[in-house]
């Protein structure tokens, strides 16, 4: 009955394998990847099929064939779920993962060929299959030696270390005995002799290379039943470990009783100790071998594991290998470990994936490793891991960043790899929530700083402190390379750079340098610095003032460029900007400060110079900055007086760089309540002003700053001066404002900031017109145009609109002022004896009232219209 059922159970099994066989032919045929080598496994399981068909028709067959089938029947289905893996991902896999695979498949057909060969030949009734059922194995890579080929291997041949057990046992031992993992159960088959031999039962990993490589009793210690390190002999012939049996004699010091030889119990003269180096030679082999076959053995299982649980035994085997001594990892780099475990921190248990870490870490101790990891996905995916919800995993991945950061293969490609740099540094500044974590982040980064790349990176990321740091200790290479990355930093993105004063001097050190290219990348940086007011006071005490106004006004090279002028007044222009006292701004040797006439002259002067644009804005903004005190104010008003430098910034109004514009139009309104009158003789007399400034008031669209600036000018100078006002009338000035005006009540202006600086600039001018009635064509325009209804509110006057009409002016908003001649000096127009205007509307009607603006600005109105009436 039992001989039927294992004929049947036989039978089964080896249906099963042609059957898997076939389809596993059928799957390699459509691989993509790497297609000639995936043909070869179907070619060499196909030459497994006649043996297998032999075997199912066979009457009389060796006890252990069922065994055999079992093993065939697994090992031919994990090759067609290696295949399987390939098809599907194979376009996502990388040369890692499918060498990792085919290595895995020639590792499986190994071992069928290795089972096939222990069933006797005459089991086949084909005579051509009287040879090993298979030979050979899968060529993974073409140019590269077999990993399983016959050579020499730290001193013994691969045959040492195969796991095929030879039919004869020689006596031996074992040291393990743990209940049996499951990892042992699934290995149970591939390493069990037949029936016919007597099988062998294992309880661990371990065990399986000591039944490989037998443990001779004459190993072991008789005193402490362990494996001897160092076998030495004693005067009655036994062998002992040295340690041990000094120990032993140490109980006979005192003389009073012989020493009695532990083992023969016989008397002892001497305790004279000789080393056994025969013993000793063969144990340290035998270690050697014993660690090789373990190593191999759990690469085996690594690859054919079935179960989460598989995995982590066949790990914890190598952690104890690797530790032991470093012949063992290179044995692991040798047959592919390293690689394999690489692909396992992809692996959904995270168990695995920190077991794994922690196992990486042993294997690139050494350089070798770290070259392997290298060439592998390993460095990102354990930057993923670094946000691990698991601390275990967390503190796994950084612990293996640590040591891949020793060597500088690997710094630019952990530096360089996707968000790396923002996750360890947040994880070193979150010191708080995980302090272990921290602080070997801070390791890691302090490693990446070795490659000046990296420096680069975390700048980006916003940790500026190993730049400076390199900026301020490194060697003159290093600084110029840490000044032209702040230098990419700048142009590439908006930064604020909060800078220490070492790091300032060193730049300002710089900028006095011969060098163009280091002079203008530390100047750009000193101008990104400087736009940060916090930084001001630190470039004021690193002395960047003095060395920036020689730049500007006493440095002179022939082949120097402008550029560097430009960003020297830049950066003096921000410190002024930056809120600190201009009193104590020294500028030189001699003492000078920035706000004394000495420094305000050349100011002035170097805007009398043909100067770039940029250049100019710089010069008017510091002395625009001067100007919010009174006293470096009168400085300024008076150093413009004596240089006639007035009319240099009336020409720049009309720049075509709106910034240089508008900063013009500013310094001329802060300087008008000192020097008003000059201003206005200067803007009259000006080439084709002031009908530029009506024409800036007038433009359409969005009401923007120079808009606003251009209005507030006109209306703070000087109200009573004739002159300019007569040119704004010349100009179509009451026109435009009337036209401007009226748009802004009906809503047909964009909205802006600058919209109330606007209309009171606005309403201003037309108030500046009404204290100068006294001329004809003053008071003409503002009886043409009503002005006391538009300042006051309501109605019109009809005769005024009816005349203007019959001369062929047209009142409509925006159009041109009709052209009329002046009346004679002090001549009036009449209608019936009066004055033609219309009755005064109630003030709170007005224009005045309604935008509420300043009360100055509303009594001038009045008194004008006092005026205008009376």
């Amino acid at each position: 009955m039992q001989r039927s059922e294992a004929q049947a159970r036989k039978a089964s099994l080896a249906e099963f394998v042609l059957a898997a066989i076939s389809e596993l032919m059928s799957s390699a045929a459509v691989v993509d990847a790497d297609q000639e080598n995936f043909m070869d496994v179907g070619s060499h399981l196909h030459a497994a099929v006649p043996g297998t068909m032999d075997l199912q028709k066979a009457q009389n067959l060796p006890t252990n064939t069922l065994h055999i089938m079992e093993y065939l029947a697994a090992n031919v289905d994990l090759a067609k779920d290696l295949v399987a893996r390939c098809s599907a991902v194979a376009q996502r896999l990388m040369d890692d993962d499918l060498l990792g695979i085919t290595k895995d498949l020639d590792n499986v057909i190994k071992n069928i060929s290795n089972e096939l060969n222990r069933i006797p030949v005459s089991t086949f009734a084909s005579s051509r299959f009287a040879e090993p059922a298979v030979s050979g194995h899968l060529q993974v890579v073409r140019d590269r030696h077999d990993l399983y080929d016959q050579r020499s291997c730290d001193g013994y041949s691969d045959g040492d270390m195969s796991m095929v057990v030879a039919m004869e046992r020689p006596r031996k031992r074992t040291l393990h005995n743990s209940d049996m993992p499951r990892l042992v159960d699934f290995l149970q088959g591939m390493y069990q002799e037949s029936h016919e031999f007597g099988g062998q039962s294992f309880s661990s990993l371990p065990e399986v290379a000591e039944y490989v490589e037998p443990l001779y009793d004459s190993f072991f210690c008789p005193l402490t039943n362990k494996v001897m390190i160092d076998p030495v002999t004693t005067e009655s012939g036994m062998t002992y470990d040295k340690r041990a049996i000094e120990d032993y004699f140490d109980k006979f010091t005192d003389g009073s009783e012989p020493v009695i030889c532990p083992v023969t119990k016989m008397a002892m003269q001497s305790k004279t100790l000789r080393c056994n180096v025969p013993l000793k030679s063969t144990i340290a082999e035998w270690i050697t071998r014993n660690e090789a076959t373990r190593v191999r053995i759990a690469r085996t299982a690594l690859s054919m594991a079935t179960t989460e649980a598989m995995v982590l035994e066949a790990i914890h085997e190598l952690k104890v290998l690797a530790r032991l001594r470093r012949k063992n990892r290179d044995q692991m780099h040798k047959i592919g470990i390293t690689k394999f475990l690489a692909r396992l921190l992809d692996h959904k248990d995270g168990l695995i994936r920190c077991d794994s870490l922690d196992l990486l870490c042993l294997l690139v101790e050494d350089d070798a490793g770290k070259e392997i990891i290298a060439k592998t996905r390993a460095v990102s995916r354990t930057i993923k891991l670094l946000s691990s919800s698991s601390t275990d995993e967390r503190h796994a991945a950084i612990s293996f960043l640590v040591e891949l950061s020793k060597s500088e293969l690997l710094l630019e490609n952990i530096g360089s790899t996707a968000g790396s740099i923002l996750i360890l540094t947040t994880m070193k500044f979150n010191s708080s929530d995980d302090p272990v974590a921290a602080e070997k982040a801070g390791e890691v980064l302090k490693n990446l700083e070795k490659c000046p790349k990296n420096i680069k990176y975390m700048a980006e990321s916003g940790y500026l402190d190993p730049l400076q740091r390199h900026l301020v200790e490194g060697s003159e290479d290093v600084q110029m390379e840490m000044v032209s990355y702040l230098g990419e930093l700048i142009q590439k993105q908006e930064m604020t750079i909060n800078i220490a004063g070492s790091a300032s001097e060193i730049l300002i050190k710089m900028v006095r340098s011969g060098n163009n290219a280091i002079r203008k990348a530390a100047l750009d940086v000193l101008v990104q610095i400087s736009s940060h007011n916090p930084n001001g006071k630190t470039l004021v005490d690193a002395g960047a003032v003095p060395v920036m106004v020689e730049e500007l006004f006493i440095r002179k090279i022939d082949d120097e460029p402008m550029g560097s002028k430009t960003e020297a007044a830049a950066i003096l222009a921000n410190i002024v900007e930056s809120g600190l006292d201009p009193e104590a701004i020294v500028v030189n040797k001699e003492g000078h400060v920035i706000t004394s006439k000495y420094s305000v002259y050349n100011f002035a002067h170097m805007l009398k110079c043909s100067m770039p644009d940029t250049l100019n804005l710089s010069i008017v903004r510091v002395l625009l900055a001067l100007t919010t005190l009174p006293k470096p104010l009168t400085t300024v008003v008076s150093v413009m007086k004596e240089q006639d430098s007035s009319q240099t910034v009336i020409q720049l109004m009309g720049s075509l760089s709106e910034s240089l514009g508008i900063a013009a139009t500013r310094l001329l309104i802060a300087l008008s309540p000192l020097m008003g009158h000059t201003i206005a003789e200067k803007l009259c007399k000006a080439p084709g002003q002031p009908g530029k400034l009506v024409k800036s008031i007038g433009l359409h669209g969005r009401i923007t700053e120079r808009h606003a600036m251009s209005a507030t000018l006109l209306a703070k100078l000087p109200y009573q001066h004739i002159a300019l006002n007569l040119a704004l009338l010349n100009r179509g000035a009451v026109t435009t404002v009337l036209a401007k005006i009226d748009e802004m009540q009906r809503g047909e202006t964009r909205a802006s900031r600058y919209a109330k600086a606007y209309m009171e600039g606005l309403v201003g001018v037309l108030v500046r017109l009404t204290t100068t009635l006294y001329d004809p064509d003053v008071l003409l325009a503002a009886m043409d145009h009503n002005l006391t209804s538009v300042l006051l509110g309501g109605g019109e006057v009809p005769g005024a609109r009816r005349r203007a009409v019959r001369e062929g002016g047209d009142q409509r908003p925006g159009a041109a002022e009709p052209a009329r001649e002046r009346l004679p000096q002090g001549g009036r127009r009449h209608q019936a004896g009066g004055r033609e205007c219309a009755p005064v509307p109630p003030p709170h009607a007005g224009l005045l009232r309604h935008l509420r603006i300043r009360r100055t600005v509303t009594n001038t109105s009045m008194r004008a219209l006092v005026h205008l009436f009376f």
